[in-house]
């Protein structure tokens, strides 16, 4: 029996994205101060016991804003994720598994959007539907559809001739318990690897386009706007963009690795 080797990608990544997971699910329900309130008297406050992350020019609780934005972003890019990956998924498993002129004509519709950067078209989108969470959810969950959808197909065309595949068919199995009984379980490594990236994406693009300002509406939390409001202080206070910019970096990192742990892993057990 062959022994898998040990992964540091999947160890060290497993950690961090669970550290960050933790510091952004603690933000969804709890904040040491109100990240909107504004105080004169911590204008512009260093880092302190009472402040941990400062206050920034308003004289609001940067390591309060940094928990809601990192959970707002983190929801947003799993909302993104699911909208992508589900409705990619079903595109690339039919396409796949039956092929014709239909697969033909949609995977030619996917070439056509995916031949634009994704947080190109989404900002053309959300400069017609304006700003918003769930504008910026709606976007980028359609754009994020035809990577997932390439990347299932390709997989059921690889199954869909396999021995098992034709032993179900010839047993007179319906065609989507073979598709999603027999065939789906089997890509479970590839759309593993798949998520993580299409993940940082997610948190990419939502950051970016905040930041941007044609992403969340200021009113509600995000990293990206963060950092876009404390761009004009950042050599006199550096604490506004390192704590949210560092969220970011990490979120990214931790996913990253797993997600390249996950590839290394595939690749041994080959």
């Amino acid at each position: 029996m062959k022994v898998k080797k040990k992964s540091w990608y999947l160890t060290i990544g497993g950690i961090l994205t669970a550290c960050m997971l933790a510091f952004t699910a603690l933000g969804l329900f709890w904040t040491p101060f109100d990240p909107s309130a504004m105080s004169a008297a911590d204008r512009n406050a260093p880092p302190s016991p009472a402040h941990p992350f400062g206050c920034d020019q308003m004289g609001r609780d940067v390591f309060s804003r940094t928990l809601e934005g990192a959970g707002s972003t983190l929801t947003i890019a799993l909302a993104v994720l699911a909208v992508g990956a589900v409705c990619g998924l079903v595109i690339g498993a039919l396409c796949g598994y039956y092929g014709g002129p239909a697969d033909a004509l949609i995977m030619r519709l996917c070439d056509a959007v995916a031949a634009f950067p994704s947080v190109l078209l989404a900002l053309v989108v959300l400069a017609v539907t304006g700003p918003g969470k769930y504008n910026v959810i709606g976007a980028l969950g359609v754009l994020f559809i035809p990577s997932f959808a390439r990347l299932v197909r390709g997989e059921f065309l690889k199954y869909r001739e396999r021995d098992f595949v034709k032993s179900a068919r010839l047993m007179g199995v319906h065609d989507l318990r073979v598709i999603f009984v027999h065939i789906l379980p089997n890509l479970w490594p590839t759309l593993l690897s798949g998520l993580t990236i299409g993940f940082n994406n997610a948190v990419l693009a939502e950051a970016s386009m905040s930041y941007l300002g044609i992403g969340v509406r200021p009113t509600e939390p995000s990293l990206g706007y963060m950092l876009k409001d404390a761009q004009g202080s950042l050599f006199t206070l550096p604490w506004c963009t390192a704590f949210p910019a560092a969220a970011v970096i990490l979120l990214i990192l931790g996913v990253g690795l797993v997600g390249e742990g996950v590839r290394e892993r595939m690749g041994v057990a080959s």
